[in-house]
């Protein structure tokens, strides 16, 4: 794979998202996640692949890198998708007053150190309207500031913030997220089209070739339960 390739990975979680750009030609070369079980789930399902258990806010750019056999400026991308519970309108919406908010700017942080091509954040449609956008507003002003590095300065162009749905690209899902794209080189972003309303995928296209299912775990059943009373509540 191409050093122009080479993708690092923030808030990996169990690798969904690492999936989509493994899918799209890219190779993620280092993953940086803090739950142990979903570094687990990395390591059994990428057992080559650096990961990184730690708290972001206590790894450096250096050991991201050094990990991922990079330099600044060789990375492709940097990926991922900071913590949205602060953010979520299901949430208590304390946004940057939470600390889980403030891992925003972590991202930022390593794009910053890190100097890829172009990196991608995705996070929950509420991030748009936190204090009246005040978040989002400034998550850009940060990413957008000029960087200094060996002599040369580098700005990211930073294409307008979209809500996309995943059920507008073959997702049998309706979900929708914040995407958020940027790169060094002054290009414009073109987001992908989304497919026309007779084009989408079902569940039924999805699961219908499924076998049979058991029957339900008593744990299922009592979460069963909750579901009509957490819509009425939270609206999902």
């Amino acid at each position: 794979m191409s050093m122009k390739k080479k993708v690092i990975s923030l808030f990996s979680g169990a690798g969904g998202l690492d999936i989509g750009f493994e899918n799209a030609g890219f190779s993620i070369a280092v993953a940086v996640e803090i739950d142990p079980a979903c570094c687990d789930t990395l390591k059994t399902n990428r057992p080559d692949l650096p990961v990184i258990n730690k708290n972001i806010t206590e790894v450096t750019s250096d050991e991201i890198l050094l990990a991922a056999n990079l330099k600044p400026l060789e990375a492709a991308l940097v990926i991922g998708g900071p913590p949205c519970q602060s953010f979520s309108l299901a949430g208590l919406r304390k946004g940057l007053d939470d600390e889980r908010g403030k891992l925003l700017f972590e991202f930022v942080r390593i794009v910053r150190e890190t100097l890829p091509f172009g990196f991608v954040l995705e996070n929950v449609k509420g991030l748009t309207n936190w204090d009246s956008g005040r978040a989002l507003k400034l998550l850009i002003d940060e990413l957008s500031k000029p960087i200094e590095y060996h002599g040369k300065s580098y700005t990211y162009t930073i294409a307008e913030p979209r809500v996309l749905n995943a059920v507008d690209y073959g997702v049998p899902q309706y979900r929708e997220r914040l995407i958020l794209v940027g790169n060094r080189k002054g290009l414009e972003f073109e987001y992908p089209a989304p497919l026309d309303e007779t084009e989408r995928r079902t569940v039924r296209d999805a699961i219908c070739n499924l076998p049979k299912p058991e029957a339900p775990s008593e744990m299922a059943r009592i979460v069963a339960k909750s579901i009509k009373a957490r819509r009425e509540k939270h609206g999902y």
